[in-house]
């Protein structure tokens, strides 16, 4: 993968890792984001996944991956294992993603997360017009096939991040084709259809 290949959601994740981190990336698919950071940023890590078949194209990839279950937590790992963690298009996807917050900052002093924001105006649009669960490019299953269990909206993510304490050091949204929206800093929860998020521990 390289930097004129890499998705603009990832290459906005590969600018917030410091230059010879040591990464977990969760949910980490087939590792390209992890050889990519490999590659360009001297970063060192590990992927956890569930898919075996995704499991096969991270080895095919050279990238060092655990096979896991998030929703088991991060219990094989100490605290401050890593410097960074990432997860992206993942945390509507697992039960509890409230603990997984929690873990990803005991392991790691920052972590990044992405997601698909619900409060997008298509999938207003979706509801209120149509009547209908809503489909776009970033949530593109159907009903009764989505993997995902906790949608949520830009709202909801800073909400969760202020009663837990964590600080939100960066926010960019992104549109359906992965472009910075117009308008997007002044209505981030309407315009934005994927949102990417940097943040840190409580401050004590």
């Amino acid at each position: 993968m390289n930097a004129a290949r890499i998705r603009t959601d990832l290459r906005i994740v590969s600018d917030w890792i410091t230059a010879g981190a040591r990464v977990l990336d969760l949910g980490c698919g087939d590792g390209g984001l992890l050889r990519y950071l490999h590659e360009h940023r001297d970063v060192t890590g590990y992927g956890l996944e569930i898919d075996p078949e995704k499991i096969v194209r991270c080895v095919d990839n050279g990238v060092n991956v655990i096979q896991t279950d998030l929703d088991q937590g991060l219990s094989d790992f100490d605290a401050d294992s890593f410097d960074q963690v990432v997860m992206t298009q993942t945390l509507q996807a697992v039960r509890r993603p409230d603990r997984l917050l929690d873990e990803m900052l005991r392991v790691a002093r920052e972590g990044i997360v992405t997601f698909p924001n619900f409060a997008h105006w298509r999938l207003r649009y979706y509801l209120t017009v149509l009547g209908r669960m809503p489909m776009s490019g970033a949530l593109s299953y159907r009903w009764y096939e989505t993997p995902n269990i906790h949608l949520c909206t830009i709202r909801d993510f800073e909400e969760l991040c202020r009663s837990k304490g964590i600080r939100i050091m960066e926010r960019r949204v992104l549109s359906q084709s992965l472009r910075e929206p117009v308008l997007a800093d002044l209505l981030p929860n309407l315009r934005g259809e994927v949102a990417l998020y940097r943040f840190t521990r409580p401050a004590h």
